[in-house]
């Protein structure tokens, strides 16, 4: 009987110092894990503060009219505004252009100047004049390629001077040359984050696999494709990230070249939503726009990232 006894205090005993230890441990992560949530407490409350709350605040203003006084709650009627607006309707489409050419131009410009300028001696110099733009805010973006781009600017004075004076035209004024105009523009300014990058990729090819290729007899283009185009994809993702960003969010250089004309012909929807919200005080409308616009970059942005962690 002592015996039992004595075995049944011992698993009690035992069963108590397993669930002590047990609640030692939640209690212990619970402790440690404090100090993380108070160190991430103010990046939390700064975003819902300066992205969230605006968002939220822009998607109750677009269920109301255009009224700056008192306006009147009308669901989504700026919405149903918006489908039947040929100037936005023109707007969604310059914005898908402005996404294509913002990607393919810099991705593809880029790369192949990285590639052709790694391993020459004069690269640098040719590295320093795509890249310079890119320090340039896009204001002076917008004035160095209005001198270039205007009726008696450098580009048409130049067509006319080696007598291709058919060639020559006023560039942003008619639709879509003049979107396909300030895609150039931009891409010019662009390009210069893209050869850094790719620089850097190509910097961390490894030696040895290069060697070896060379060694299996694959040289020059079928080395580059095959080799190390392949160890570049990280590389290539966080450009067209940049590239996507830049494309959806750029104004200023349309603003100042154009000012979304002639006729609004050139606006993308960041341009319509500044142009209805400011200019033409209709905030109901510029909110609709603005909610429209974060729905695309959303959707371009999951769509983007969910086939790009697929692939890795």
């Amino acid at each position: 009987m002592t015996a039992e006894i004595k075995a049944q205090l011992s698993e009690s005993h035992s069963a108590a110092f397993k669930d002590s230890q047990a609640r030692f441990r939640r209690r212990d992560r619970l402790t440690r894990g404090r100090p993380r949530l108070l160190f991430l407490l103010p990046a939390v409350l700064l975003v819902g503060v300066l992205s969230l709350l605006p968002f939220v605040m822009t998607v109750w203003r677009s269920l109301f009219d255009d009224a700056v006084i008192d306006p009147s709650f009308n669901w989504f009627a700026s919405y149903a505004r918006l489908v039947t607006d040929p100037v936005i309707i023109k707007s969604l489409v310059n914005t898908v252009m402005w996404l294509v050419g913002t990607v393919v131009i810099p991705v593809g410009l880029g790369l192949a100047i990285a590639a052709l300028t790694n391993s020459v001696n004069w690269g640098k110099w040719a590295r320093l004049a795509i890249v310079l733009p890119y320090a340039l805010s896009g204001t002076a973006v917008a004035v160095v390629w209005n001198f270039v781009l205007q009726d008696t600017g450098a580009l048409n004075s130049f067509l006319r001077a080696v007598g291709l004076n058919g060639l020559a035209h006023p560039w942003l004024l008619e639709w879509p040359g003049n979107t396909i105009a300030l895609i150039l523009a931009n891409s010019w300014q662009a390009s210069g984050v893209a050869v850094i990058l790719y620089l850097v990729g190509l910097q961390g090819v490894p030696r040895e696999t290069l060697e070896a290729s060379a060694l299996d007899g694959v040289d020059g283009i079928k080395r580059f494709f095959h080799i190390i185009l392949p160890q570049l994809r990280g590389t290539t993702a966080v450009v067209m990230g940049i590239s996507l960003a830049n494309g959806l969010k750029s104004f200023d250089l349309i603003w100042v070249l154009t000012n979304g004309g002639p006729g609004r012909a050139t606006e993308t929807l960041a341009v319509s939503m500044y142009w209805q919200s400011f200019v033409l005080q209709r905030p109901g409308s510029g909110a609709a726009i603005a909610v429209v616009l974060t729905i695309v970059v959303v959707a371009v942005s999951v769509t983007y990232l969910r086939k790009q962690l697929k692939n890795d």
